[in-house]
């Protein structure tokens, strides 16, 4: 076992940068204690996130460490295998370079194509084991009882950087951010954890002259933050979308309507036809408020899973920040 690496974890508060920010020590805790035979660890590479692209930044970058902490995993958590679970793209784009960098090691390559949903970790686990690709009804966690019904780790490209990081004793409390816009040059920067809006923005040289707000957290959830709340940090993904008051609002709700119509997994009503009802008016450009505060309470009540409970989060701040209070 890799000498104290969960006592390390711990002591760096290392969290999980697939968007929960699970403290990453409990979930390798829990996978080591269990007494079974078996047990599984999953690199979640499926980043299917609407404009997100932090997982493929550190695969060209830094394929290496990542494959450097899931090696870091499987010597720590006794009888256990890892897959790589990527999407189509980076299956086509790392493949040939991560198989030459696990060599020997006890580490599979799955290719997917399950789209947002798919990098739902209950979803990837019934994806490689071969059944339909929508999230399992919890508890029992996948901790618990994942893969072949045997206790799974489930980190993301992000997370499995760092635990490599520090392993080497070479973490000084950092994270990835991704920065796009029209107006700004955007990209992926490797800074502080905890840093606010207008810090990371100011820090990168993407802060705006004129007016502007940002969609915070993530690419198709994220919630929308006004200049009064630039000095909040930034949560969930690390993702800060920079838009200007010039854009028209309702193009982008139509963006993110488009892909969470199209990519929730139809299991549930209200993401299903929450999803459609949505799209439908806000292509009409005419928006029932009162509906839609319906749609989106049952969305956020009675999703089967957490995917679909956030989706009220980006619409309703939008509506609620900038177009009614900008007319």
């Amino acid at each position: 076992m890799e000498a104290n690496i969960i006592e390390k974890l711990k002591l760096a508060n290392l969290r999980g940068r697939g968007g929960a920010g699970f403290p990453t020590y409990l979930k390798w805790e829990s996978v080591l204690e269990a007494d079974v035979p078996k047990k599984y660890i999953i690199c979640n590479a499926a980043e299917g996130e609407l404009d997100l692209k932090k997982d493929k930044y550190i695969l060209e970058n830094f394929l290496e460490d990542v494959i450097l902490g899931i090696d870091v995993a499987l010597k720590t958590i006794n009888n256990s295998s890892a897959f790589i679970y990527l999407n189509k793209e980076y299956y086509s784009l790392f493949k040939n370079k991560l198989l030459d960098v696990i060599k020997d090691l006890d580490i599979t390559l799955i290719e997917e194509d399950n789209g947002y949903i798919g990098g739902e970790e209950s979803v990837a686990i019934n994806y490689i084991e071969g059944k339909i690709a929508e999230p399992r009804k919890r508890p029992p966690f996948v901790s618990e009882k994942g893969l072949y019904n045997m206790p799974t780790l489930v980190n993301n490209v992000e997370t499995f950087y760092y635990v490599s990081k520090i392993n080497k004793g070479e973490y000084d409390n950092e994270r990835f951010y991704m920065i796009m816009g029209d107006k700004v040059e955007g990209g992926v920067y490797e800074l502080k954890e905890g840093m606010t809006i207008r810090e990371i923005l100011k820090n990168t040289n993407n802060y705006l002259e004129t007016s502007f707000y940002v969609q915070a957290g993530g690419g198709a959830v994220g919630e929308i933050m006004t200049e009064e709340e630039f000095d909040k940090p930034i949560v969930g993904e690390g993702f800060v979308r920079v838009i200007s008051y010039e854009e028209d609002p309702y193009e982008l709700m139509e963006r993110w309507a488009e892909f969470l119509e199209n990519g929730n997994c139809d299991k549930c009503t209200p993401c299903r036809e929450g999803t459609y009802r949505i799209l439908e008016m806000v292509k009409k450009r005419k928006l029932d408020l009162k509906v839609l505060e319906e749609i989106f309470l049952a969305q956020e009540k009675t999703s089967f899973c957490a995917l679909g409970k956030g989706i009220p989060t980006p619409f309703r701040s939008l509506i609620n920040k900038v177009i009614l209070k900008n007319g």
